[in-house]
């Protein structure tokens, strides 16, 4: 069974290299670019993180900027290493679901090999993920190609950070019910919208959503990994590191400190993986 990291953040180095250029006319990455802890990294440093902590393969993915041009470049740029590593690497698009040339876009990297949609931002590209006016022709186009959609979330309670969005919990529930047959993978474990699945009207509506554990490290205790397999979610849960943000190896400490079995780890690092890419796109060779 492979080890992927389905969280992976890759910059082509014409964007890092003049970061301020790009910040002035996006807020949103104006934002995460000034923390303190941002970092960026091609993909030739990802394939070395992946050799280093034992990884097989990761999902990468660019920024998803306002401007749909610089989706665009974003996503010249991870089709470009895709092929590079075509083992190693599985790459998804930067979209603005709600632009005029979306669904352009979409075909374009569809064709050449990207296998999904995300990191989307809803309040960071200025879209409303509950309204049916900005995310319905998107979410069909998805559906009809058989393309995950990544979609960024939080907590909305605790500590604030750059990059904690006011995206309410119940947008993201609405857009799961406007889309059931979407497969859609919220990350940093949903916002906590997961717990909901203790509910069982939310655990039917929520049959084909994922959740990714990008930023744990940050945000939660070990009890997150019992918590999640309690709930009977253990075939849900993704891993994710939000490399370069934080190493996969930050995360091994607190799962095994979690005391969950060899079966929900091996789903969790990788098996999860394995069979969602495998639903939409063909077995994955590592």
């Amino acid at each position: 069974m492979a080890k992927i990291d389905f969280h992976v953040h890759v910059t082509p180095p014409e964007i890092s290299a003049q970061v301020h250029r790009y910040a002035e006319k996006e807020p949103y990455f104006a934002l995460l670019s000034a923390s303190p802890y941002n970092k960026f990294a091609t993909a030739d440093e990802v394939v070395q993180e992946l050799d280093r902590t034992g990884f097989d393969q990761a999902v990468i993915f660019g920024f998803s900027f306002r401007d749909m041009g610089l989706c665009r470049a974003v996503n010249d740029y991870v089709i470009a290493q895709v092929r590079k590593y075509p083992r190693r690497l599985i790459g998804y698009m930067a979209l603005v679901p709600n632009h005029r040339d979306m669904e352009q876009e979409l075909d374009r990297g569809h064709r050449a090999g990207l296998r999904g949609i995300g990191e989307l931002f809803p309040a960071g590209q200025g879209f409303r993920i509950d309204e049916g006016a900005d995310t319905r022709g998107f979410a069909g186009a998805c559906l009809e190609r058989g393309l995950p959609v990544l979609v960024h979330t939080n907590e909305p309670v605790g500590h604030y950070y750059p990059g904690k969005t006011n995206t309410p919990l119940q947008a993201l529930d609405r857009f799961v019910e406007n889309n059931p047959d979407l497969t859609i993978i919220f990350a940093h474990w949903g916002g906590g919208l997961l717990f909901y699945e203790a509910m069982p009207e939310q655990r039917k509506k929520y049959r084909n959503l994922y959740y990714d554990t990008a930023a744990s490290v940050f945000l939660y205790d070990a009890g997150i990994y019992r918590g999640a397999c309690a709930l009977g979610l253990e075939e849900k849960i993704l891993f994710g590191s939000d490399f370069p943000l934080l190493s996969p190896s930050r995360y091994i400490k607190s799962i095994e400190a979690s005391g969950i079995s060899e079966v929900p780890k091996a789903l969790l690092l990788g098996g999860n993986a394995e069979r969602l890419l495998g639903q939409t796109h063909g077995p994955v060779h590592p």
